[in-house]
């Protein structure tokens, strides 16, 4: 490809070198365009005229499969394929065999290298990988060389003028604004094949030193050196550069004539490839670590250290990425990243958690960015709302720009108020109460003065361990969560794992209905060994302080009392042994399952409080997946018919004297919330940010006022009271 002669001309030497070694029939290479079709580029085998000429969209065709999927496909009879496309114009109906692999850029397809056989039979493992190292190497030497006398050029420029509008799924909360930044970690590739495999070994081994050591610097930074799940997330990916067999691999690829970088790269294409077949999201999930270590140490390799491997940001910024690992986000300048946008992502990817932990605004699952966004595009995340602007019309300019006033006003009320109690115009007091799931979490507890803690999550710790937390490591965390939250009260939560939250060192098996499977007090109770391991942690944590502890997805009472009897067992035994307990135990359920609330007399002789977990009750009640847009407008939550429950339910708690309050999502937001305390509801646990606006609602309520206009309106026949309410909010003048 460095040679002389056109670029047509060095590309169909190349495809007669690649069908002469491999001893195939044919050899063709196709490119992908900028309109996204695949074009014959150069063949040998195949009829001349056919080249530019034969193009295939992208999934047509094996072709346009391999492409499609990034997957290497070996298929014995072509024709038998469902993918299959007959192209008349190539003559290639006379060949079986097929073998095609992708060329692969910078986690890009940008075409596919084929090889074929007259004689029908697959193959072997051996050839395939070669051709993997063969498409790899081409995608460099394409890269490098001038193909502009043979490029088509047919489809439209990418990232035309013009506002573009985006939907993702929110991971940390925020706003920001800044220019668009690609995050580009890999770096080309100079030098891909050696003679010197014992030097490139050494260069290797001393990469691998590089690395760890770059690793430790990084997690030394002020923002990350408190204890916090960030913290074992980071330990856990550090903990992938000591994985002897991916470094084996890796000099096994050296020791095949590859440069040392060049084999990282080749090693990571093949663990891509295994990864994408994989069902287990977790292990999806750690792909993305792996290739951020794999650019790391090809990174250190290429020279990049020191100041040179850190991403230097020099305004407000926001990064723009296919994916990333937690480390990569640490070599960026925080003082002007505003905003992360990600293809992928998701809200339990350790990257998500580190970002979280920093408190940068991130969106993931945005389809489309990396085509649409050009290098210095004005962008803006509003992560609260789900959406991105890229380069925004001066009118959203304005907008935004007036939110975030707002928004930093009245997070300045917020804080003015954040020591006043939430007592309505006629005196009633509403506790207010904040959800939790991180150490970090905490630090709002003071910021936006919660009463405490009304849902503590305790899965994450799970959730981010390749093995099962020791007894002592969840004894510390949770010694920590009550410590820092000062003599208020805290509410833990048992695992709630299993479903679409999978822990690593437990089985997994596909499910239909993940939502109505396997999971929570289920998983706990059908592995008791795993419950008590948490509740001794509880008790051992709690010594001296009030414990209050809460069972999830209970669908009847005999669950509970199960649940119940294994807590006061592991009671019973430290009164036994003497060891310290804690001060008072108090043991609640939550109510998710409507089955339940249908057991309410035979409950609540049970339970020392009820939490309604608004998230999954409505769901079930509705059969409506929340996370299905299409079904997000169609049950409201402010129906008479979903109200009248919730009221049913406050109602008997209220005539057995046990304390109830919700923690869902239902009641962080402000409209929601002001029906919920009309329900007779006078404790909520919500999210952090919605603490301020709910508190101001309820400080401007004459709550017997509101109920005596609200409660007649439950008879009502009508899809929502919704618009009913907020005319009431607007007439009194309530900030909903």
């Amino acid at each position: 490809m460095a040679g002389k002669g056109t670029g047509q001309q060095r590309l169909n030497k190349v495809v007669q070198k690649i069908a002469g070694t491999m001893k195939a029939e044919v050899c063709s290479v196709y490119l992908v365009n900028q309109d996204g079709t695949l074009e014959l580029f150069a063949t040998e085998g195949l009829k001349q005229e056919a080249v530019h000429i034969s193009k295939l969209k992208m999934g047509q065709g094996l072709v346009g499969h391999v492409a499609q999927t990034g997957l290497p496909l070996n298929v014995a009879e072509a024709s038998r394929h469902p993918k299959f496309f007959y192209l008349p114009e190539t003559g290639e109906e006379i060949y079986h065999s097929f073998t095609g692999v992708p060329i692969i850029r910078h986690l890009k397809v940008t075409g596919v290298l084929v090889v074929q056989n007259r004689k029908a039979g697959i193959f072997t493992t051996v050839d395939v990988e070669t051709l993997q190292t063969v498409a790899m190497i081409l995608a460099e030497m394409l890269s490098a060389s001038n193909l502009g006398d043979i490029r088509s050029l047919t489809g439209p420029e990418a990232g035309a003028p013009g506002q573009v509008t985006f939907d993702g799924k929110k991971l940390t909360g925020g706003l920001g604004v800044g220019k668009a930044v690609f995050h580009e970690p890999k770096v080309e590739l100079q030098e891909l094949l050696t003679e010197d495999i014992k030097g490139e070994k050494s260069r290797l081994e001393k990469a691998f030193r590089a690395m760890r050591k770059q690793l430790d610097s990084l997690m030394q930074a002020p923002d990350l050196a408190l204890f916090g799940d960030h913290r074992e997330v980071l330990e856990a990916y550090k903990m992938f550069t000591y994985d002897q067999g991916w470094k084996n691999r890796i000099t096994e690829a050296v020791e095949s004539g590859l440069t040392a970088e060049a084999a990282v790269e080749k090693i990571m294409q093949d663990m891509r490839t295994r990864f994408v077949e994989m069902k287990d999201p977790y292990l999806k999930e750690r792909l993305h670590d792996l290739e951020d270590l794999s650019n790391r140490l090809i990174r250190i390799l290429m020279g990049y250290v020191g100041e040179k491997a850190h991403h230097k940001l020099t305004e407000d910024s926001i990064l723009v990425a296919r994916s990333m690992g937690p480390a990569e986000l640490l070599d960026y300048d925080r003082k002007y990243l505003r905003g992360i946008v990600l293809e992928e992502g998701s809200p339990t990817a350790h990257v998500t958690v580190v970002a979280r932990a920093l408190g940068i605004p991130m969106l993931g699952r945005v389809r489309g960015a990396l085509e649409t966004i050009e290098e210095g595009d004005r962008v803006i995340i509003d992560a609260g709302a789900c959406k991105i602007y890229i380069r925004p019309t001066d009118e959203v300019k304005r907008a935004f720009n007036i939110s975030l006033r707002e928004h930093l006003k009245l997070r300045k009320i917020y804080e003015a108020e954040r020591n006043k109690p939430a007592i309505t115009k006629d005196g009633e007091k509403i506790t207010l109460m904040m959800n939790a799931g991180l150490l970090m979490d905490m630090d709002h507890l003071e910021r936006t003065g919660a009463e405490g803690i009304g849902l503590f999550r305790t899965e994450f710790q799970f959730m981010v361990s390749s093995t099962l937390p020791r007894m002592s490591v969840q004894k510390e965390l949770y010694a920590k969560i009550l410590k820092a939250a000062k003599n208020r009260p805290v509410v833990f939560r048992t695992l709630d794992i299993g479903g679409d939250k999978q822990v690593p060192f437990l089985p997994h098996e596909e499910e239909e209905n993940p939502a109505l499977g396997y999971r929570a007090i289920r998983l706990a109770l059908s592995r008791p060994g795993l419950l008590r391991y948490q509740v001794r942690a509880l008790l051992a944590a709690s010594a001296g302080r009030d414990l209050n502890i809460m069972f999830p997805m209970i669908t009847e009472v005999s669950e509970f009392t199960e649940a119940k009897a294994l807590v006061l067992r592991e009671v019973e035994y430290l009164n036994r042994t003497g060891a310290k307990k804690p001060k008072k135990i108090a043991i609640g359920s939550m109510l998710e399952v409507p089955s339940l609330a249908w057991q309410l007399d035979s409950l609540l002789e049970e339970v020392d409080f009820l939490s309604i977990g608004t998230n999954d009750l409505m769901q079930f009640f509705f059969a409506s997946d929340r996370s299905n847009p299409k079904l997000s407008d169609r049950y409201d939550l402010l129906s008479p018919a979903a109200l009248s429950f919730i009221r049913s339910i406050v109602t008997a708690c209220q005539d057995k004297g046990v304390p109830v309050n919700v923690c869902g999502e239902m009641g962080a937001r402000s409209l929601e919330a002001l029906a919920l305390i009309g329900l007779g509801l006078r404790a909520l646990s919500i999210s952090p940010s919605a603490i301020g606006p709910v508190k101001m609602m309820i400080r401007q309520l004459n709550l017997k006022d509101f109920q005596e206009w609200f409660l007649p309106k439950l008879s009502e026949h009508c899809h929502s009271l919704r618009e009913a309410l907020k005319g009431y909010a607007l007439d009194h003048n309530l900030p909903v």
